[in-house]
């Protein structure tokens, strides 16, 4: 039986991430180390390897969350400009405030999402970006089902 989750795993994930953000923000990813980012949290790098596999699955969850945060933050803008009734421009000018605001205390992802998306899988981000010539909506998977497939497997491996 799997060891249950500790109440606190989400913080230290979250400690993690920041951790890695400013490593890979500094040094860059490719020259940053599972051991640095240890080091910036006072910790063992086995410590770290219980929440990560790897130095991409780490960056792949700060970069997803990264971008699942700023679609909320466009998603949010975009409701309040409906409630608001603000025309278009003034939409435009909300999320460009909303996004400066948001980098203002995320820099250092920031710098990650900008320089180090090339560092994730081909695989992957290939399998993600070309799905439009491949993919088809009235086929026998919908993109909502190929979405929980793709992460089914980033979690867990393929199946055999």
């Amino acid at each position: 039986m799997a060891r249950p989750q500790s109440a606190d795993h989400h913080l230290k994930r979250e400690e993690i991430l920041s951790a890695a953000a400013a490593c890979f923000a500094q040094l860059s990813y490719a020259a940053a180390s599972m051991n640095e980012v240890a080091a910036r949290l006072g910790t063992s790098k086995a410590r770290i390897y219980h929440y990560y596999e790897s130095k991409e699955a780490l960056l792949f969850d700060l970069l997803d969350r990264y971008t699942q945060r700023l679609l909320a933050l466009i998603a949010q803008t975009q409701a309040q400009a409906q409630r608001k009734k603000l025309d278009d421009k003034a939409t435009l000018h909300a999320l460009i405030e909303a996004f400066l605001i948001e980098y203002e205390s995320s820099a250092t992802t920031h710098v990650a999402l900008l320089n180090d998306t090339k560092f994730l899988s081909d695989m992957l981000m290939g399998m993600i970006n070309w799905t439009f010539t491949w993919l088809r909506p009235s086929g026998p998977i919908s993109y909502a089902q190929f979405a929980q497939e793709v992460v089914r497997t980033l979690e867990h491996g393929f199946s055999v």
